[in-house]
């Protein structure tokens, strides 16, 4: 038996890990007891030296004081700021009067704003409060059903997973050991393709099932002319001078800047056009000129600002002005001056964000301190040569390690959240994605997108408790569960599409930094004859084992033959 434990105590401890998350006992100290108590079991049967466990100290300094993680304070203090001051009310208002007239109006406009709350806020459960608080009584008054009113707010709000400032994509950079900065550009394609496939979902069902997503009628839209006009032509010419004009000066940034990168070059040129177009819109109101009509004017006044905060902390991280801990600062800063200008930020407000991001950040600091004492026994008794040995003997080679680890984190999204999944399986599949040949930006992203699905799954989705907190009475937990169902479909057709199309995730090529030296030795006159190695096992006699180096001419080579 002893001998037994001793060949199988890797496999034994991962399913005692296992036995303890089913029970319910916290994930961080199931993590944390479970390490010790196999690194007790280890010393035990002699597989394990007590000098081992003094690493724990080293490591648990080394998250403390880890700058990536401290992001992760930062972007949820500004989520929550941004959230509790009515930001996401005007935006899902504003852009509702806006797609009101169209079939699904009012659920573009939660897709749309679940997007830019995405790229605000980061936070999942911010936004998925947020929106149903506001939209859904909204959705159900105007006869929407309750099936898509529910799953589109609960999707939408999990776009923060994968829309940068994403909290998840910071823990799996650290995880991964790979730039932060690096899974935010990655992830942006991936994360704005799923929105458009969230809205295209919407508007098949508008072509099919036209009842279920009517539009706004005459007496809800609020925002148009005394004239009746609706104002959209004045929004259109708008948009389309400031267009232009982006256009102009990335032309011309280009032409004076060669060394501009097209990304950075259009992140410049963005932030002057917006900068430009407000003010405008600013001087039309003070002015009272009259250039814009209510339409346009609500819409540069509400979008405009969160849009101006996206581009302070992910323009500075794209172009390498901030890291992406500076970013989650100056974004922390930029919500409350925000919260400030609108007449909302009070004591309270302060105090209700700072008490939630204490908590989350206690949550996850503690969650990566017991998954770093399970780590260190784990690979003590050789658990992560054991994974890797399972994982590279799968059918299939680098597709089939793929296909095997999107199943098990998509299972495992079912019980576990994508902080237990990030800490618990990333740092065992990650060290044999790196030696197959996988980009881990690559497939950090792909993982961040499969996690997705851990707020979506019914009936553990997380997600759809936070929806099911705010929704009213007569939207029951089943229709909420069967309204998410077609989402999580489609998160996993998009995982499919990442691995089938590998350049949607936009990675840089990495310059190979392994040197190929070759040495040469020129003779001084002719040629010589290239330079040979006695072969493996010769025998010493017959062949000296160091090598000649001839530099005789050619002349005198042809009297040796003879």
């Amino acid at each position: 038996m002893e001998q037994f434990i001793i060949a199988n105590l890797a496999p034994i401890m991962f399913g005692a890990l296992v036995i303890f998350l089913l029970s319910g006992f916290p994930v961080a100290f199931s993590l944390a007891a479970n390490g010790l108590f196999f690194g007790l079991v280890g010393i035990e049967l002699g597989l394990l030296k007590p000098e081992l466990l003094q690493a724990l100290p080293n490591r648990i300094f080394g998250i403390m004081g880890s700058e990536n993680l401290l992001a992760i304070p930062f972007f949820t203090f500004m989520g929550l700021i941004l959230e509790r001051s009515g930001m996401a009310e005007d935006l899902l208002d504003t852009i509702g009067q806006l797609f009101g007239p169209i079939r699904g109006g009012v659920a573009y406009a939660v897709i749309f704003v679940g997007a830019l709350l995405a790229a605000t806020t980061g936070v999942v459960a911010a936004s998925v409060i947020s929106m149903g608080l506001i939209s859904l009584p909204v959705m159900l008054r105007y006869g929407y059903d309750k099936r898509l009113a529910s799953g589109v707010i609960a999707a939408s709000g999990t776009l923060a997973q994968i829309i940068p400032p994403s909290l998840v994509l910071i823990v799996m950079a650290d995880q991964l050991g790979q730039s932060v900065g690096d899974m935010y550009k990655a992830a942006f394609i991936p994360g704005l393709m799923l929105t458009a496939m969230y809205a295209g979902y919407v508007l098949a069902l508008s072509i099919f099932k036209p009842t279920h997503v009517p539009a706004l009628p005459l007496e809800a839209r609020n925002l148009g002319e005394p004239n009746g006009d609706s104002g959209a032509r004045s929004l259109f010419t708008m948009v389309g001078v400031t267009l232009a004009i982006g256009f102009a000066v990335a032309s011309v940034l280009r032409a004076t800047h060669p060394e501009l990168a097209k990304d950075e070059a259009g992140i410049y040129s963005t932030a002057v056009t917006v900068l430009l177009g407000f003010a405008f819109a600013l001087a039309n109101r003070r002015m009272k000129l009259g250039l814009l009509s209510r339409m346009a004017d609500r819409v540069i006044f509400v979008m405009v600002p969160p849009l101006a905060l996206i581009f302070l902390v992910l323009g500075t991280i794209f172009v390498g002005i901030a890291t992406p801990t500076e970013g989650g600062g100056m974004g922390a800063m930029g919500a409350i001056l925000l919260a400030m200008l609108n007449g909302r930020l009070s004591w309270s407000l302060l105090k209700q964000a700072m008490n939630s991001t204490t908590r989350l950040a206690c949550f996850v600091m503690f969650i990566l301190i017991g998954s770093t004492v399970f780590a260190l026994v784990f690979r003590g008794v050789n658990g992560d040569l054991w994974v890797e040995h399972l994982l590279t003997s799968l059918p299939g080679g680098v597709n089939g390690f793929l296909l095997v680890v999107n199943i098990m984190f998509f299972i495992l999204a079912f019980f576990l959240d994508f902080f237990e999944l990030a800490f618990i399986l990333v740092p065992l599949v990650g060290p044999v994605a790196n030696k197959m040949g996988v980009d881990l930006v690559w497939f950090g992203v792909l993982l961040g997108v499969n996690m997705q699905t851990s707020f979506m799954h019914p009936p553990f989705g997380f997600a759809l408790f936070y929806l099911r907190s705010v929704a009213p009475k007569e939207v029951k937990t089943s229709d909420i569960y069967w309204g998410a169902i077609p989402f999580v479909v489609i998160q996993v057709v998009m995982v499919a599409l990442i691995i089938t199309f590998p350049h949607l995730v936009s990675v840089e090529a990495k310059v190979d930094m392994k040197e190929n030296l070759e040495l040469k030795i020129d003779p001084p006159a002719g040629e010589a004859e290239p330079l040979k190695l006695p072969a493996a096992g010769a025998d010493k006699k017959d062949e000296d084992s160091t090598p000649e180096l001839n530099f005789s001419t050619d002349t005198e080579t042809e009297t040796k033959k003879k």
